[in-house]
C-alpha cells in the first residue's frame, strides 16, 4: 500500500444556513462540519466513525462536490477540486465515486441494470465500441459476484444485497481510485454485511482502491479498516491506526464508544461508560472542547480552550493523534495515559 496522499482535506467546513424571520434572512447556522483535516494513501482504508448527527455523511456529500463547501480545501492526487468549475470538475468526476446506504432508493427504479451500468462507462467515455460496453458489463458483473444475465433484470428483482452488489458495480464502472462507502452495509442483514464487507476488501486488494468507509458500527470498522477517525459535533477528536485506536483510545469519547462494541469472546466484558447528558445541538456548539458536557474527565481548561489534534505518543505505533487535554497532564493523573490503554486492551 502506496503512503502517498491520494485525497488531502483540510480545514474542511460546511454550514448550513437557517432562515427564518418576517423576510426569510440568515438566523443562524447548522455547523455540521467545522474544520476537518485527514489524508487517505492509495490503496488504503479509512473509516470515519461517531454518533448520528456527527456530520459523517456531510463529508462525503461534501467531498463529491454535491453542494459547495463553506471554507476548506479538498486536493485529490494533487490537484485541487473544491473550487474546481463543473466543466473542469466532470473528467474528474469518475475518480471519485459512492455506495449509498440505501441499496433500493439508490438504483433507478426504471432502468435495468444493463443500463444502470452503462449510464457511468458512457458518461465518461470508458467503452470503445458496443462489443467493449458489453465485456465492460460482463466484467463488472462477475467483480460483484453476480450472474452475467442478471444485468437484464429490473432492482425490484434483487434482495437487497444483490441490489448493494450492483450499486458496488455502479461504482466500479467509472474506474475510480477512490470509493465513498456511506453506511454502506447498514441496510442489511447481518449475514449480507459480511458478504459484502468481504467483497469491498476483496476489490480494493485486486484493484488497488482506496475507500472513505462512513459507518456507526464499530465491530465492521474493526475488520476492514487500516485507519479510523472519530467525529464529534462537526469535528474530528481522534485519529489513528486501526490496532492502536481499539487498544489504547487516546479521546474519552472514543474510550466511550468502544466500551459499547459487544464482545465476540463469552466471558470477556470491557467496561461500559454511561455517557451524561444529550449531544448538544450543532446550531449552538458548545465553548471549547465540544465534548466537555458529556466528558466524565472534564476540567476547567476543557471549557474553555478548544483542543487541537496533535500526535500522541502510543507504544503501538506512530500516527496516532488525538484533540484532548488530558494529554498536557501528567501520567499519573492522566485517565487515558498508556498504563490505562494496557489495562482496556487486556480487558477488550
Amino acid at each position: 500500500m502506496s503512503t502517498a496522499p491520494l485525497l488531502q482535506v483540510n480545514d474542511l467546513k460546511k454550514h448550513f444556513p437557517i432562515h427564518g424571520g418576517f423576510f426569510g434572512g440568515v438566523t443562524a447556522k447548522v455547523y455540521a462540519v467545522d474544520g476537518i483535516s485527514f489524508d487517505i494513501a492509495k490503496g488504503e482504508t479509512l473509516s470515519l466513525v461517531g454518533e448520528s448527527g456527527c456530520g459523517k455523511s456531510t463529508v462525503g456529500k461534501a467531498l463529491l462536490r454535491l453542494f459547495p463547501l463553506t471554507d476548506g480545501q479538498v486536493i485529490l492526487d494533487g490537484q485541487r477540486i473544491d473550487d474546481m468549475p463543473s466543466g473542469t470538475l466532470r473528467p474528474l468526476r469518475r475518480r471519485m465515486q459512492v455506495v449509498f446506504q440505501d441499496p433500493f432508493s439508490s438504483l433507478n427504479p426504471r432502468m435495468r441494470v444493463r443500463d444502470i451500468l452503462a449510464e457511468p462507462i458512457r458518461n465518461f467515455g470508458l467503452a470503445k465500441n458496443s462489443a467493449d460496453l458489453e465485456a465492460r458489463l460482463a466484467a463488472l458483473m462477475d467483480k460483484v459476484r453476480l450472474p452475467r444475465d442478471a444485468v437484464n433484470r429490473w432492482p425490484h428483482e434483487f434482495s437487497g444485497g444483490q441490489r448493494q452488489r450492483i450499486g458496488i458495480a455502479r461504482a466500479l464502472a467509472g474506474e475510480p481510485d477512490l470509493i465513498i462507502c456511506d453506511e454502506a452495509v447498514s441496510a442489511l442483514d447481518v449475514s449480507v454485511k459480511a458478504q459484502i464487507v468481504n467483497l469491498l476488501q476483496d476489490l480494493q486488494k485486486e484493484l488497488g482502491l482506496a475507500m472513505l468507509f462512513i459507518s456507526h458500527d464499530l465491530a465492521i470498522v474493526e475488520h476492514m479498516t487500516h485507519r479510523v477517525a472519530v467525529m464529534y459535533l462537526g469535528k474530528i477528536v481522534e485519529v489513528a491506526p486501526r490496532r492502536s485506536l481499539f487498544g489504547a483510545p487516546k479521546h474519552p469519547y472514543t474510550e466511550a464508544l468502544l466500551s459499547a462494541v459487544p464482545q465476540p469472546t463469552p466471558g470477556i466484558q470491557r467496561q461500559r461508560i454511561i455517557l451524561k447528558g444529550d449531544v448538544p445541538s450543532p446550531i449552538n456548539p458548545p465553548k471549547g472542547c465540544r465534548f466537555h458536557t458529556r466528558c466524565p474527565y472534564a476540567f476547567d481548561r476543557c471549557r474553555v480552550e478548544e483542543p487541537v489534534l496533535r500526535p500522541i505518543q502510543d507504544a503501538m505505533g506512530e500516527g496516532h493523534v488525538s484533540a484532548c487535554h488530558l494529554h498536557d497532564l501528567p501520567a499519573a493523573q492522566n485517565p487515558l495515559s498508556e498504563a490505562k490503554g494496557a489495562q482496556l486492551l487486556a480487558v477488550g
